[in-house]
């Protein structure tokens, strides 16, 4: 994606609050509007994202290339989705944990295909002071490698099963090309679930219950249509047995983005660590893992889908700030009762269980606050003027799609909840009206590379050949990038008899999604 690293002066929003000028001087009120993007969505989609991201107040740019400062308003929506996650991992009999930052060179070099996948981005630590390592130290790309040896010292016997935990930090992936807010980090926060069990059945029943716990974080959190489904062998975690995945589309640049995943890991790192133990029979067996991760990429997938040229639109359920009350005076009214109204419409409402907030900075005029609150995507907006206030009544105005209503102040609670409700699902459901414009079912070659360069996400019959799938990645490697495999679907279209794959005309086995993807 274009632009991820360009430094945008992302300030115009964060002049002093209220401060009175010296002497007595009369205070200027700031009434230009120029907080707005100067890229569109449609246009030029990489500057749109880099701009929306830092004058929204979600990042700041910081003097490593590819790392970024995440603010408040980023972390509050972090914040949330955790809260939820953590909640329904416990229901689980998960348990939190934290393993150390750093792995030595002999654990992650244990498992061959593992490391081969994360070698080019593990960063290592060299020095100490002035002097060099003895034996440099990597630091986690991933935690496997760091947490299974003690899994094996852990668990002796069937009764030490199923060993179920979860930690919650970051983790750092020297990646080089095109760095992104939240997309491609250097380092990110993460969850990363690792679990053991006796039997495969086990594995394979949580490895489905995490995925169905990252759709719900997409879908009735973030608003964000996903596809459930399993990676190919190409595209499955390295050293894990089979890979699921939730699929998110980004219908501007016709990319496919991977949601979070949930892993198989099969015996094989059972095997790499001797995690062994004694069944109920007395005998000696091997353990069945899974491991499991979403991250910070979430936030970014939020933003691309929902944000338009006004800036961010956030879901409620994830947004710190759910309601911002505006003060609107006219010339010669009673400032200060309009000003009470506000305050005793945000009480009234935090009672009720909202995230409201009053703007009530005097050196800002009414409009310069409408378009700083929807550069930062606050999904509704309180007017407070004389006429409201004579009239026992707010106008409310909706972040998603700018309609204007006004509600009285005897139902201001029950309303506002409405409303709240009602611009979540509003969100998905255009999500997924835009998603769902954009999938296109193909059968032959010709009509695939017609859907790609019509940035579609593509649904086609394969043959589920690995060749087949590095073939199509060599045919369609352009300046847009290679094509691959995103997921073959749990929820699989009728595939007649006969069916051919529309890439090597072999017979085809199963539907999956194809298409270009961050």
């Amino acid at each position: 994606m274009a632009g991820g690293q360009t430094k945008k002066a992302g300030g115009e929003g964060k002049k002093g609050g209220g401060e009175t000028k010296k002497g007595g001087k009369k205070k200027e009120v700031k009434k230009e509007t120029g907080l707005g993007l100067s890229y569109k969505k449609d246009e030029n989609f990489g500057e749109w994202y880099s701009e929306v991201v830092v004058h929204g107040e979600m990042i700041e740019y910081y003097d490593i290339s590819g790392c970024y400062i995440l603010r408040p308003w980023t972390m509050s929506i972090w914040e949330a989705m955790q809260e939820f996650f953590d909640a329904e991992i416990k229901k689980l009999k998960i348990k939190n944990c934290y393993f150390p930052l750093f792995v030595s060179p002999t654990v992650l070099q244990k498992e061959k295909e593992h490391v081969e996948g994360f070698a080019p981005e593990v960063a290592w630590v060299t020095k100490s002071g002035q002097s060099d390592l003895e034996v440099p130290i990597a630091i986690r790309p991933t935690s496997e490698t760091v947490m299974y040896p003690y899994y094996s010292k852990w668990i002796r016997g069937h009764r030490d099963l199923p060993l179920k935990l979860n930690q919650w930090c970051n983790v750092v992936r020297w990646e080089f090309s095109n760095p992104t807010p939240f997309i491609r980090s250097r380092e990110f926060l993460w969850q990363e679930g690792h679990t053991a069990f006796a039997t495969k059945a086990e594995a394979d029943e949580e490895v489905l219950d995490i995925l169905e716990l990252y759709r719900r974080v997409y879908e009735e959190y973030l608003a964000i249509p996903v596809i459930k489904g399993k990676k190919s062998e190409l595209e499955k975690f390295a050293g894990g047995l089979y890979t699921t995945s939730v699929e998110a589309f980004i219908p501007n640049t016709g990319r496919g983005i991977q949601g979070a995943t949930s892993h198989c890991l099969g015996q094989n790192f059972a095997k790499m660590f001797e995690i062994n133990f004694e069944d109920e029979k007395g005998e000696k067996a091997m353990v069945w893992q899974n491991s499991w991760a979403y991250s910070t990429r979430t936030i970014g997938v939020m933003v691309m889908v929902h944000g338009d040229d006004k800036g961010l639109v956030l879901p409620p359920k994830v947004a710190a700030v759910q309601v911002i009350v505006i003060p609107v005076p006219f010339k010669d009214a009673d400032t200060q009762g309009i000003f009470d109204a506000c305050t005793s419409t945000v009480n009234t409402l935090t009672e009720a269980g909202i995230h409201a907030e009053a703007d009530l900075r005097d050196n800002y005029s009414p409009g310069w606050k409408y378009s700083h609150w929807e550069l930062k995507g606050v999904p509704l907006r309180i007017e407070i003027g004389p006429r409201d206030l004579a009239n026992s009544q707010v106008r409310v105005v909706r972040r998603d799609n700018s309609a204007k209503v006004d509600i009285p102040m005897a139902s201001l609670v029950e309303q506002v909840k409405d409303l709240l409700v009602t611009i979540q699902k509003s969100l998905y459901d255009v999500a997924t009206q835009k998603r769902d414009a954009c999938i296109q079912k193909v059968t032959t070659w010709d009509e695939f590379i017609e859907a790609l360069g019509q940035k579609k996400l593509i649904l086609a019959p394969w043959c589920d050949e690995e060749e087949v799938e590095k073939d199509v990645k060599a045919r369609t490697k352009g300046e847009m990038g290679a094509c691959k495999t995103l997921c073959t679907p749990f929820e699989q279209p009728d595939l007649p008899e006969g069916t051919l794959c529309f890439a090597s005309g072999k017979p085809a086995k199963k539907w999956s999604y194809w298409g270009r993807s961050y």
